[in-house]
């Protein structure tokens, strides 16, 4: 399930190109310059997700005030993703990645286990692309409480 090229820390992360809940496809590139949070969740409406989803917009403005841009990703169609957005006035693009190529290149996209049944999921994950996008930072397996203070704070250490 796994491609040969994985992202690694400390190289520049592979181009991807994503559709977006904006209407328009969007490249790693297009972000050149500017530091790229890359948050993986597992799906919309869910209640993790959805805390981790709102935790990002209340700290939306101290992201923008770092020059960070902030990117969720999950196998979510648009559609859901559009939804997502309006219910919970999130201010940023969510893209979606419904074959799961972004999350395998990321190592995201694993075998997971709930109440004895077996599939495949995003394990929720974020990582911090830096401005010429070498991918600098990692959290693998994220609880959601607390999580967004540590992506911010390492955010600020590259200021």
């Amino acid at each position: 399930m796994t491609q040969s090229t994985q992202v690694e820390l400390g190289q520049v992360t592979p181009e991807f190109t994503l559709p977006a809940s904006t209407g328009q496809e969007v490249k790693l590139s297009d972000y050149r310059g500017k530091k790229v949070v890359i948050y993986f969740y597992p799906k919309d409406m869910t209640p993790g997700c959805t805390q981790e989803s709102c935790d990002f917009r209340d700290y939306h403005g101290d992201f923008e005030k770092y020059g960070a841009v902030v990117l969720g990703i999950s196998p979510d169609p648009i559609k859901s993703h559009t939804k997502f957005i309006e219910k919970h006035s999130l201010p940023f693009t969510l893209l979606s990645d419904t074959e799961h190529e972004v999350a395998d290149l990321f190592g995201v996209w694993q075998l997971k286990k709930m109440y004895g049944r077996e599939y495949y999921g995003i394990v929720r994950s974020t990582f911090l692309i830096d401005e010429e996008g070498k991918l600098i930072k990692e959290w693998r397996s994220v609880k959601v409480k607390g999580h967004t203070d540590q992506v911010l704070e390492a955010v600020r250490e590259l200021v």
